[in-house]
This record gives structure tokens, C-alpha cells and sequence, in this order.
């Protein structure tokens, strides 16, 4: 059996790759085989512009395939004079070293205990399904491990080939104590990459995709932050929170907080008017009980008006409360910042909309039933329209047994309904006595601060 701790051939092949240098240390006594087909693979210059074609994540990476597929490459035998018939090498049942190690070299196994050029390195440790399949025959030196975890980290589609290219650029033997076979074919220089070589239709290899580039670390904060709540505005459109992914809060209305519960909207428009003309002024009140939210909303006509309230009106006291005055973020009334013919299109769809529906309305009226999606019940009329007629002229007693139940049901909601509505007076009567005892309620505390007012300034 082979020994469990192999004997290194160090520095023996260095990978040149689009991500970073790999320092390759073969086992040329243990492995002598696979390390002889790889050194020569090497030195015809065969991994020159191989992509790395697979790369699972802690797991493992693939290459070694000239045409890029994952199925193609032949070992250096099958690339000599009359080797069409050698074109694999059988897998050494005597290799018996494990995929425990972070880098890890080894010949793929192509499912008949055969080896042509692909092999894999790992990006994991103690990869045991790995054992026993696939060759081992070397492993990447600790001083190219940054090279490996950056692999690591590529962005992959979901048959885990890398968006952008990773790609072998040039390999450089450092110590070969294999001779070469008869006939190999040694080029005299580096050969140049062919057009479909290159042409993956994936990014290149050697585009520059890094947006952070010359960037410091606030300028990047700042993209990401502006990156996030695009995504964030983009969620919040989707959903129907916000009418546009690009909606901006208007820069003329100001959002006024800690309020007295009895100042109203005419107060507020008294005290800001002095700023500038004012379009609106309103104070947040609860639909059911009407009292006061205690913030409002108020907008000028002009931005600058706005501002200078802005600056001026914060921690001003209004009816002993102390104000706080901030540029309201809003924008559930989009009329405000959407362009014209963007407004102006909502309006017009929003009035067909509406006709669509009053003329919908009326033909429910009309012919007593609602329309279906894909018009059933005119269906149905179709296919059932003579035994309707039949029913009309031969009418059932149970026909006149419905109409007995039905007149009965048409009193009885008659009557029910006449109750409800004087239930429904006297509810609505005592609503509006509550308002009248609140208002002069609040009209009398109101009237107490101003003499309270008085007597202080006397």
C-alpha cells in the first residue's frame, strides 16, 4: 500500500491564474504517473487559457478542460504521434491518499477509472466522498491559499461556473525529474489564445467589475446605504406601499410633532403664515374619536418659506408645549412629487377606472346579477336556454311554494330594516351630541389658557 504521508516534489509547478499565482508541490515518487502527465501537460503549454469551469463552494474547484464544457481534455499521451488510442490513462489502484487537506491536487475520474487533463483542487478539508475516485497526486503550497479562497468566493450561476471568467493564464514549470516521451510536442514559445478561447460568453477574465475601486471606506458606506433603500423603495412599490420606486418627499411641507391636543389647524396656519402663503394646514386627528394625534402636516406654497421655517420654528413653545419641526418624509399624497404627465396619466386612468365602474353599477342594477371573469352564468344561459323555456311555460308547485317564502322574506326584511334605521338616528344623533360636548369642552380650556395668558403677562 502507498505510504499514508507522501514525499513532496516542492515548487514544482507554478499556475499563473486571473485571480492570483498557485504554487503546486507534486508527489513525483508516490504519484509518478499522474505527476508525469501533468509536468508535460504543463509543458506543451495545454492548461494555457483553461477557465476554471466549476467551482463549488468548500468543496472543490474543476479545470483543466481546453474546451471549456466540463467533457473534453486528453492526457499528454494521447497527444503524441499515434496516440488516438491513448488518449486516458488508467486510474492506480494503489493511490490511496485521502482529500483531507485545503488544496488538494487530483485527476477527475470520468466515471471508468480513467484520467485525461481535468483535475480538481479542493476547497474544503476532509472531503471523504472524494476518496478512493479521484487521483491525488499533489496539493498547493500554504503561500497560495489567498489565490484559493478568493476562487472561493466567486459568484457562480446554478451549475456553479463562475459569472466572471477565472482563467489559467500561463503555466511555468519550476522542477521536472520526468523525461519527456518520444514525440511530445514542446512549442518554442507560449501560443497565443484563439478567439474562441476567449469568447465564453461570460465576463472576461481581465474586466474590471470592482465599482469600490479608489473609493474610501465612507464614499463605499455611502453607495451601499444609497444601494439598500433603492432596493428598500423598489420592495415598498411592489407592494403598493409608495406609487414609485423613484418617489421623493416634497421639499415644501413640514412635519410638526409634540403639539398641544387642543391646538387646531387654524392656529397652526396663524402662527406659520407669517413664514409665507400656505396651501394646506392639517392636524392628524383619530377617524373614530376625532381628538388630536398631536402632529400635523403643513405646506407652503414656495420650498424657501419652507426653510426658513424650518429653521426658526423648531423648540418653539405653542400652547405650552414645546414643538418639534422637521421636513416631512411623506409621500402618500404623490401629486406632490410625481412629474405632470406622470400625474396627469394616474388622473386619467384613475377616471376610466371609475366610469368602468359606475357603468358596471348600473348594468348590476339593470339586469339584477353580477358579472362573472369569464361570463359563466351567459354560458350557462346558453347551454340551458330551452329548458328555461320550458320552465317558464310549465311552472312547478315548487316554483309557487319560493314565491310564498320569498314574500314572506321580502316583509320581514321590510320590517328589519325599518328598525334599523331608526337605530341608526338615534346613533348618529348621539354621536353628534358628544361632538357638540367636546368642542365646548375644548372652546372652554382654550379660553382658560388665554386668561391664564393674561394674568402671567399682567
Amino acid at each position: 500500500p502507498a505510504p499514508v504521508h507522501p514525499t513532496l516534489c516542492r515548487m514544482a509547478v507554478l499556475l499563473e491564474t486571473s485571480l492570483g499565482n498557485l504554487e503546486i508541490d507534486l508527489y513525483v515518487e508516490d504519484a509518478p504517473k499522474e505527476c508525469t502527465n501533468f509536468l508535460k501537460l504543463c509543458k506543451v503549454k495545454y492548461y494555457n487559457f483553461v477557465i476554471i469551469h466549476s467551482v463549488l463552494k468548500n468543496f472543490a474547484l474543476q479545470t483543466g478542460d481546453p474546451t471549456t464544457t466540463g467533457k473534453g481534455g486528453v492526457s499528454v499521451w494521447g497527444l503524441l504521434p499515434g496516440g488516438e488510442d491513448n488518449k486516458y490513462f488508467m486510474r492506480n489502484p494503489t493511490n490511496r491518499f485521502k482529500h483531507k487537506r485545503f488544496g488538494t491536487l487530483s485527476f477527475v475520474n470520468d466515471g471508468h477509472d480513467l484520467h485525461g487533463s481535468q483535475f480538481i483542487i479542493t476547497l474544503g478539508e476532509n472531503l471523504d466522498s472524494l476518496d478512493g475516485r479521484h487521483s491525488v497526486f499533489g496539493e498547493v503550497s500554504e503561500e497560495s491559499f489567498d489565490t484559493l479562497r478568493k476562487i472561493n468566493e466567486a459568484f457562480c450561476d446554478e451549475k456553479n461556473r463562475p459569472y466572471q471568467d477565472i482563467r489559467i493564464r500561463h503555466t511555468i514549470i519550476l522542477d521536472d525529474p520526468f523525461d519527456d516521451p518520444p514525440g511530445l510536442p514542446v512549442p518554442d514559445r507560449s501560443p497565443v489564445p484563439t478567439k474562441e478561447m476567449l469568447d465564453t460568453g461570460r465576463i472576461r477574465d481581465d474586466e474590471d467589475i470592482n465599482d469600490f475601486k479608489g473609493m474610501t471606506e465612507e464614499e463605499i458606506a455611502e453607495v451601499v446605504r444609497k444601494r439598500e433603500a433603492k432596493a428598500h423603495a423598489q420592495i415598498l412599490e411592489m407592494v403598493g406601499d409608495i406609487p414609485d420606486a423613484d418617489v421623493k418627499p416634497p421639499d415644501n411641507v413640514l412635519f410638526v410633532c409634540k403639539l398641544n391636543p387642543v391646538t387646531s389647524d387654524e392656529d397652526l396656519r396663524l402662527i406659520f403664515s407669517r413664514f409665507g402663503p400656505i396651501v394646506s394646514c392639517e392636524v392628524i386627528r383619530d377617524y373614530k374619536t376625532g381628538e388630536s394625534l398631536q402632529y400635523a402636516f403643513v405646506e407652503f406654497e414656495s420650498h424657501l418659506d419652507c426653510e426658513e421655517a424650518y429653521f426658526k420654528m423648531d423648540n418653539v413653545l405653542i400652547d405650552d408645549r414645546r414643538i418639534h419641526v422637521d421636513f416631512s418624509q411623506s409621500v402618500s399624497k404623490a401629486n406632490y412629487i410625481l412629474p405632470k404627465s406622470g400625474f396627469e396619466n394616474m388622473k386619467k386612468a384613475y377616471a376610466a377606472d371609475k366610469m368602468q365602474l359606475k357603468q358596471t353599477s348600473s348594468s348590476h342594477r339593470a339586469g339584477g346579477k353580477y358579472d362573472m371573469v369569464f361570463d359563466q352564468e351567459e354560458h350557462l344561459a346558453e347551454a340551458s336556454g330551452s329548458s328555461h323555456k320550458r320552465s317558464r311555460r310549465d311552472p312547478s308547485p315548487d316554483r309557487s311554494r319560493d314565491k310564498k317564502h320569498s314574500h314572506r322574506d321580502e316583509k320581514h326584511n321590510h320590517s328589519h330594516s325599518h328598525s334599523h334605521g331608526h337605530r341608526d338616528k338615534r346613533d348618529s344623533d348621539r354621536d353628534r351630541d358628544r361632538d357638540r360636548d367636546r368642542d365646548r369642552d375644548r372652546e372652554r380650556d382654550r379660553e382658560r389658557d388665554r386668561d391664564r395668558d393674561r394674568d402671567r403677562d399682567r
